[in-house]
């Protein structure tokens, strides 16, 4: 088994509520752990609090209690600059909308998470890698098109290489197939798997669809604050 590259230790999470009150708890005690290269569903009713756990493991939320190390770094205390850093350089996100910049082309829309990387190497490798990944996805001949050019799963293709691009550690997708027909959707599902085997990238899927969630290595319910696999 591979080194474990994702811990979370006691995780909560609660909002205040509305009135100035008691707080609204959304996550309770969440201990989960997954190794390099694993595929991980979420799923859970709305309102569960999916995307929220996701956002905690991916920095863009803190939880309220409780640590999460990547890859053997706790990173739960670490500055906004410091998470931003981790963000671009370690974790890779898909959204349920690509967020594609309309203006750009889709190589350019796919390399521009490297302009923030201070590694001069990645950013000299990046277009051949982009260009090697956009061909791997089926969009080799979609270079110089533009978002509005491309269909919805192509889209959601590119902003799945997107992701990839600086070779991140953890893939998050957040209802990847949501906004897709059901060929679309299934097409996705299986790229998602094959890349994360191809690039060892650990995976982790909310969703409230079974059919993705099926595609995962590993299946956990949230449900009422609590994880259960």
């Amino acid at each position: 088994m591979s080194e474990a590259i994702l811990k979370l230790f006691s995780v909560s999470k609660s909002y205040p509520s509305a009135g100035g009150g008691t707080e609204l708890p959304i996550l309770n005690n969440i201990n989960l752990e997954l190794c390099r290269g694993e595929s991980l569903a979420i799923i859970g009713p709305s309102g569960s609090g999916k995307s929220t756990l996701l956002n905690i493991i991916g920095t863009l939320d803190r939880p309220s209690s409780g640590n999460v190390s990547l890859d053997g770094r706790d990173v739960t205390g670490l500055s906004d600059l410091a998470l931003a850093e981790v963000r671009n350089r370690e974790i890779g996100f898909i959204f349920q909308s690509h967020h594609l910049l309309p203006q750009c082309t889709v190589l350019e829309n796919v390399l521009v998470p490297t302009l923030a990387s201070n590694e001069k190497q990645l950013r000299v490798s990046a277009p051949d890698r982009a260009r090697k990944l956009l061909d791997r996805v089926g969009l080799g001949a979609r270079l110089d098109h533009r978002p509005g050019q491309l269909s919805g799963g192509e889209r959601q293709r590119t902003a799945v290489v997107r992701a990839l691009i600086n070779q991140p550690k953890l893939l998050l997708a957040d209802e990847p197939t949501g906004a897709l027909d059901r060929s679309s959707a299934e097409m996705l599902a299986e790229l998602l798997v094959q890349l994360n085997r191809e690039e060892n990238v650990t995976l982790i899927v909310v969703t409230h669809a079974l059919d993705l969630a099926g595609h995962m290595q590993r299946k956990v319910e949230l449900r009422d604050g609590r994880l259960a696999e």
